[in-house]
Parts: structure tokens; sequence; C-alpha cells
């Protein structure tokens, strides 16, 4: 006899039982991810190619260093707004609605990049595509992890974050190649419409979450999408039978709030360096010693590649070593790698790429787990709520720097630069030391569990 609403013992509001735990992996898990990941890939190619951008954007309107630092975090500050606004609605009025909202508001605005012809125009654009991409962090992973088998969630959420990457890495070297134009960056700011429109048609035809759906009491529609994706023997078990609560209040009255500030602090900890490097890299390579045009370009894109390929280490050793070591790890290795750029700034051009190689790729640990950690240490009723929380919190510390960042340059130098990067990464080793717990081969239910 199939189970019905009227069937089913009432449960506990933080459980997260679901047959998609068990399941193998399919088809609809791979196409589920690689649509998912089209937000992450926007991400990374909005947040990189500004960096790019300014460098042709400074000579031609001769921006300060106060509208500079204003361009490079007004996404950032945008991130801050969706992720915190918007995180919540998705609890409320669901994943799928919102999975392509935000997409058609980055297309019209980077379409609209074009047109600008003053810095305060470019700001409020770049702001509002920060919302847009705000908003699909807690959607898109909340998805996924709603969807995905235990066995394969941290590979499936962390290979998200490896897209950001990819979008970084391509936004690198199309920008290096625009450069040569006249205005080229009036065509790096619009391009990333073009990869935004085939994304967004393409998540059109993906379900709402069944997990949402019954934390809504919405039993029926929530087992017809699981036969849809799973099979028809697919079941959700020990579904509620009254919707649940999905406000701010709730993340922190039901006792997660530590999690939101272990959460919160060691994001921001790996961004905050990051996203600095992203929107400044070619005016730092330059005063490592590379030269300010071709070299120090290039020499940011392949920074890009370093950080994708620790993306993909990370993610073969996440499981098999557990996310503590990975985070821990990261965060120490790649604080290395800062402080040797901290202590030889005139160093040879060769060892200045091998310190920012190791501080790249070992920044991968703690890179993947901002998505995985997130999504794995709340419950579904309060998924994107947390997720939309941390995702705004981490971005206020990330706005701050990426805006202090040319100040510290010209101010402080390239060395006190990067000793304030590197004691960065400490804090969020020791935070990560203090309070990461560890989720690996635990269900969903399990990792988001307060009782273990």
């Amino acid at each position: 006899k199939q189970k019905t609403a009227y069937d089913i013992p009432k449960r506990d509001w933080s459980s997260d039982v679901c047959s998609s735990d068990l399941a193998p992996l399919s088809t609809f898990h791979k196409k589920l991810t690689l649509f998912s990941s089209g937000g992450p890939f926007l991400d990374g190619y909005i947040l990189s190619i500004i960096g790019i951008a300014l460098v042709q954007i400074n000579e031609a309107w001769g921006m300060g260093t106060l509208w500079n630092g204003l361009i490079g975090a007004s996404a950032l500050i945008g991130v801050f707004i969706g992720g915190l606004v918007f995180g919540n609605v998705t609890d409320r009025i669901g994943r799928k609605l919102m999975y392509t909202i935000d997409l058609i508001a980055i297309i019209v605005c980077s379409v609209a990049q074009f047109f600008v012809a003053e810095a305060w125009q470019l700001f409020a654009l770049r702001l509002v595509i920060g919302v847009a991409v705000g908003a699909d962090y807690p959607i898109a992973t909340a998805l996924v992890a709603e969807f995905a088998p235990s066995t394969w969630r941290a590979r499936l959420l962390g290979g998200l974050n490896a897209m950001w990457f990819v979008g970084a890495t391509v936004a690198a070297f199309v920008g290096y190649w625009l450069l040569q134009f006249e205005d080229g960056w009036r065509w790096m700011l619009l391009s990333s419409a073009l990869p935004a429109l085939v994304i967004v048609v393409a998540r059109t035809t993906i379900p709402e979450s069944p997990r949402w759906l019954a934390s809504k009491g919405r039993s029926e529609e929530a087992l017809a999408v699981l036969h849809a994706t799973l099979g028809p023997d697919a079941t959700l078990d020990d579904l509620p039978e009254e919707p649940a609560p999905t406000t701010f209040g709730a993340v922190v009255s039901s006792g997660y709030l530590s999690r939101v500030v272990f959460i919160s602090i060691f994001w921001t900890a790996t961004i905050v360096t990051l996203f600095a490097i992203y929107a400044f890299g070619p005016q730092m390579l330059s005063l490592f010693g590379l030269d300010s045009g071709d070299e120090a370009n290039l020499g940011y894109g392949l920074i890009n590649l370093f950080f994708f390929v620790g993306n993909v280490v990370a993610l073969l050793f996440v499981d098999r070593l557990g996310r503590r070591p990975v985070l821990i790890g990261g965060f120490l290795v790649s604080g290395l790698g800062l402080v040797y750029l901290a202590i030889n700034p005139d160093a040879s051009l060769g060892m200045v790429a091998l310190a920012f190689a190791v501080y790249a790729i070992f920044n991968g640990g703690p890179s993947i787990l901002e998505w995985i950690y997130p999504n794995e240490l709340f419950p579904t009723e309060i998924r994107a709520t947390a997720v939309g929380l941390c995702t705004g919190t981490s971005r206020v510390g990330a706005a701050v720097g990426t805006f202090a960042t040319p100040w510290a340059l010209d101010n402080i130098g390239i060395s006190g630069t990067m000793w304030i990067a590197a004691g960065i990464a400490g804090v969020g080793a020791l935070v990560s030391y203090l309070m990461a717990p560890e989720t690996a081969g635990k269900s969903l239910h399990e990792a988001a569990s307060l009782s273990r």
C-alpha cells in the first residue's frame, strides 16, 4: 500500500529523512547539478571579470580609490542583500520559482552595463546583479542538497563551488582577450548575459524540491516529484503534517545559532582574500614586479586556474579524509603561501607564482566546504534561510575587504596587505578547529540533527 499524508506519523520539525539519501546517482542528479552550477559559474564570471574591466575603466574615467573600491565591492554588497532576503523567501515560496527569476535579473543588468556612462551607474547595476547572485546561493545549493544521495552529496555540492572557479577562469581569459579592443570593458560586462540566458532556459525543466513540498504538508506533490525524478518505487518517509517555521527567528531559537556563527566566520575568512584577488588581481601582481599589462593579466588567469585545481583536489579527499581535516589543513597551508608573499614581496617571479599557487590550491578545501557545510548543518525547513543568512554575513566581511584593498595597497604596501590576508587565514583555521563538526558519511537528517 502506498503511503499517503494520512497514514504517516507526524515528525519532529527538524527531521530530514528521505529515500533520496539512499538513491543511486542518476541522470537527473547530474542534470540538476549541471544546471544549478550555472549560478556559481555566473557568480565567478561576474565577480572576476570586473578585475580586468577596471584596468580599462580606470584609464577611461580616471576614477580614484573611492569609486575603484566601491565598484569592486558593489556586487558583494548586493550578494549580502540577496542572500539575507531571498534565502528566507526561498524557504517560504519554494525553490523552483526563484531558480529562474534571479537569472533573468542578471541578464537584464548585464545588458544594461554596456551602456553606462558614469561610475554611479555601474555601481548601481552591479549592486543589483549581486542581489540576484546572492539569491541564487541558497536556491541552487538547497535543491542539490535535497535531491542528492548521501554518498554523493559532498561531491555534488562541492562541484557547484568548483564551477565558480571555472566561471572565474573563463572570465579571466575572455577579459584578457577583450583588453586589446577599445572599450573592451563594455563587452566584458555584457558577456555574462549569454551564459545566463542559456542557463535560465535549462533550469525551467527542474521540478520543485520534494523535501520542501513535504515540509509544507504537500506530501502528494512531493511523492509525485520523487516518482518522476527517481522512479515509481521512490518514497518520502516521515512526512510532516503541519507547515514548519521558516523565519530567521526559527534559525536562532531552534538551537542553530552556533552553526550560523561558525559558517559565517570560516566562510568570511575564506573569501575576504579570494575576492580581493579577483577584484584587484592584475594590480596586485604588478606590485610583485609583473608587468602591469600582459604579464599581470596572464598571471591572473593562471591563479584562477590554480583555484579550480584546488577545488578538484579537495573534492577527491572531502569524503575520504573528512570535512574537518580538509577545512583546517586548507586554511593552514594556504596561509603559509600568503606568509611567504608577505615576507618576500621582492621574490623572483617563479617564487611569487609558486606561493600564489600554494595559496590558491589549498584554498580549495575551505572553498568547497562553503557550499557543503551550510546545506548539511540545517534542516529543510530553514535550510535556504540559514544558507542565505550565512551568505549575507560572510559577504559583509568580503565587501569590506574588497573595498579596503586599494587603500591597503596604496598605504601599507603589498607586504602589509599579505600579512593581513595571512592573519585572516589563521583566524579561519582556529575557528574551524574549535567549531567544525564532522558530517562525512551521515545522512542529511543526521548531519542536520542537533541531538548527535
